[in-house]
């Protein structure tokens, strides 16, 4: 047979060679392969040639010492479990975190949608509305009505007191406009083009007033009292009240005037000196609700900073953090590979976190990621309302040249401005042989050149003259409110040449004296009612949430329901009921602050107000932030404790809400630092204040992490429900209160 030559394989064939390796085998001998093999024709299967010889091998033996893999230690096992819930830890936070950011793009991205949409909406409505009033943002429009109005000759008093409502309309979209628009969404152009339109509109009214007045006194006769003979006119609407007296008879027995609205309330009046009783003269008492003469509020052109880490713990890198048996280091390249790539957000609209270890324990915490990528970071989202809201320690306050100049930062006008003038009397119609004879003047309104009479003469007393104002029942006065003078020149109240204050506050007049007539108005000290005594925030329902603020003089009651505000009360030990007009009215919560302020009821510091206030210096935004958001099922109180944390720490008391108001002792003491929430073993009543965590609990990042522990299901269903627009509208009321920081 010829070598490779092919045969069929048979079975007895494999069998035979099987048999005798198993054989040799089974006698502890290896089967060697022959020298020329016999070469099989096929494979078992007939698919393919076998070319080399069957080798059987025999059981191996072991080798000395061989006994396997070698068992971990106890210590090995238990460094492996470290390791492994280490990163099983790891991986979780960088889920979360993922999540989180993935919910705060998705979220923000609505927002502007949401906005986008409202704008529209806004615009669409006024296109409907067609009641001729422009939109104030809009050059070519603002512009046109404010030519038409000027070139219109119908200057009746009641169609410039209607028309004069719109423009008030259109000043206050401005000034919303520019508080409310975040800073990225309205340049620092934009805001001096608004605020020169807003000068604008206020010029304009004026003049309308000035035209509307003159109207009036060319007709002076026709109004003339009975009694008197003289002309006694009182217009008033909802932000105006206009008080003109005529003297056609010069009768010297007719010095004083008290004017009378149309209920025999009196309102405004004034005492004159014997030399202008008998001239040609007319006084009039222009007090408007509002103030147009206070200089406009200046903003910064770039958005601010703030410094996250005065004091706190070290940014990733600059340090190793050590376990409790200092066998394992957190590298910073796990760090920053964990939270490589992740954007910055606003604080206002997202906050992110990353982990460390607390010494002794295996605690995740979260540390805004804004502390570690930037840490002096720009504020782009924040309002400009919102700014007053930051003390920034490097803004000073210019020192003001003479003492009779009215700080502004430290006193506010309240009740609006009184315009006190002498005016030249226009010629009066006369009735000739049938007809009505009157001289037309083309002067416009005259002022008569009082001031020039008082400073010839040597004894100025004799040319005093008097003013009453009577107080507006919309507004507050806590104490005895300053007189201040316009000066026109400096463009600032001043408070000399003032004398014979009477206050009556009872009835609610205050009579003064002045050498001359000027434009005044009544100041109160702007932190009457700060420091505050003691603030609550309760839930009450659904989206809902009531803020209490105790002051010296007042008890203030605002709810708070989805993205709208309601002054529920202000409540004195005399009165309950204050700022009625202000009640029971839903408005944005920016509404509300200027609402309040220009009310008197002023709970809501500026950027200044530090100045004037003795308060604990707590920075601390992210705080406001933590207690809206769970607002919807945790009701918030101020603690004693507070100022004596130090500035870097905050202790307010907390507690669960449920439908009946909780009793004093479910209340807890919670610390927060902005980057670490502990609930404290003290309670209000203890003696000594201490920072130790009470038994049985652990250091958490945020509010919701560590009231989590002890709520119930309900309460934090309740937060989970929470809508955004309420969230945010509570984190706008205590930002604009900063209970934290001035209770």
């Amino acid at each position: 047979m010829l070598l490779g030559q092919r045969l069929p394989l048979r079975h007895q064939d494999l069998h035979g060679v099987a048999e005798e390796a198993f054989s040799s085998a089974a006698q502890g001998k290896i089967a060697e392969p022959q020298l020329q093999p016999q070469l099989l024709p096929v494979s078992l299967f007939g698919l393919m040639p076998l070319v080399s010889p069957i080798l059987v091998m025999g059981p191996k033996k072991k080798s000395a010492g061989s006994g396997g893999k070698k068992k971990p230690s106890k210590a090995e096992r238990l460094r492996m479990q470290r390791e492994e819930e280490e990163r099983r830890l790891f991986e979780e936070q960088e889920a979360r975190l993922r999540a989180e950011r993935e919910e705060a793009e998705r979220v923000e991205r609505e927002r502007i949608e949401r906005e986008k949409t409202e704008r529209l909406e806004a615009k669409w409505g006024h296109y409907l509305a067609c009641d001729g009033s422009p939109d104030p943002t809009v050059p070519r429009e603002i512009n046109t009505f404010m030519s038409l109005w000027h070139e219109d000759k119908n200057n009746d008093i009641q169609t410039v007191m209607k028309k004069g409502k719109r423009v008030l309309e259109l000043i206050q979209k401005l000034q919303f406009s520019i508080l409310d628009a975040p800073y990225e969404e309205l340049t620092s152009d934009d805001v001096a083009r608004y605020q020169e339109t807003i000068q604008k509109l206020q010029a304009l009214l004026h003049e309308k007033y000035d035209a509307a007045t003159e109207q009036l006194l060319k007709q002076a006769s026709s109004y003339a009292e009975s009694e008197s003979g003289n002309m006694e006119v009182v217009i008033q609407d909802a932000n105006v009240t206009l008080c003109i007296w005529a003297n056609l008879k010069k009768n010297l027995k007719f010095r004083s005037q008290i004017f009378r609205d149309e209920d025999r309330n009196p309102t405004n009046g004034f005492d004159l000196p014997k030399p202008l009783t008998i001239c040609d003269i007319a006084v009039r008492i222009l007090h408007t609700y509002y103030d147009h003469l206070s200089p406009l509020e200046t903003f910064p052109r770039e958005p601010p900073k703030l410094d996250f880490l005065a004091k706190g713990p070290p940014l990733p890198g600059t340090t190793e953090v050590k376990e409790a048996d200092g066998d394992h280091k957190m590298a910073e390249e796990t760090v920053m590979e964990l939270y490589h790539g992740q954007s910055t957000h606003s604080v206002k609209t997202h906050t992110s976190a990353v982990s460390f270890k607390e010494t002794k324990h295996a605690v995740v915490e979260e540390i805004p990621i804004e502390v570690y990528e930037k840490k002096s970071m720009t504020l782009h989202s924040i309002s400009r309302a919102q700014f007053s809201a930051l003390n920034f320690p490097e803004m000073e306050e210019e020192s003001l040249p003479e003492d009779y100049i009215v700080d502004l930062h430290q006193f506010m006008p309240v009740g609006g401005v009184y315009y006190f003038d002498a005016l030249k009397l226009p010629p009066q119609a006369k009735q000739v042989k049938g007809w009505t004879m009157v001289e037309v003047l083309d002067t416009g309104l005259e002022t008569y050149p009082y001031s020039a009479m008082c400073e010839e003469s040597e004894d100025t007393s004799l040319y005093a003259v008097g003013l009453t104002v009577t107080l507006l029942d919309s507004v507050i006065f806590f104490e005895e409110p300053l007189i201040g003078r316009w000066d026109p020149i400096g463009k600032f109240w001043r408070t000399d040449a003032v004398g014979d204050v009477v206050y009556d506050m009872k009835e609610k007049e205050v009579s003064f004296k002045m050498n001359g007539f000027s434009t005044v108005t009544l100041l109160q000290d702007a932190h009457l009612n700060m420091p505050y005594q003691s603030w609550e925030l309760w839930p009450h329902g659904a989206d809902q949430a009531i803020l209490t603020v105790l002051t010296t003089f007042a008890e203030v009651q605002i709810q708070v329901k989805k993205n709208q505000c309601m002054l529920i009360s202000v409540t004195t030990m005399e009165d309950a009921d204050l700022l009625s007009n202000l009640r029971g009215i839903w408005m944005p919560p920016l509404a509300l602050t200027i609402a309040l302020k220009q009310a008197g009821m002023n709970i809501f510091p500026a950027e200044y107000s530090s100045k004037y206030v003795s308060l604990n210096k707590k920075v601390k935004l992210i705080c406001y932030q933590q207690m809206a958001l769970v607002a919807s099922g945790f009701a918030f109180g101020w603690s004693k404790w507070n100022w004596n944390s130090g500035e870097d720490q905050i202790v307010f008391k907390a507690c669960e809400h449920s439908e009946e108001e909780a009793a004093e002792g479910n209340w807890a003491l919670y610390m927060f630092n902005g980057q670490r929430a502990q609930k404290l073993k003290i309670a209000e009543s203890s003696e000594v204040f201490s920072k130790a965590i009470t038994e049985g609990s652990e250091f958490h990042s945020t509010f919701f992490t560590l009231l989590k522990d002890t709520a119930s299901e309900a309460a934090l269903e309740r937060v989970k429900q929470a809508h955004y627009l309420f969230v945010d509208c509570v984190c706008q009321l205590l930002m604009a209160t900063r209970v934290l920081t001035y209770a």
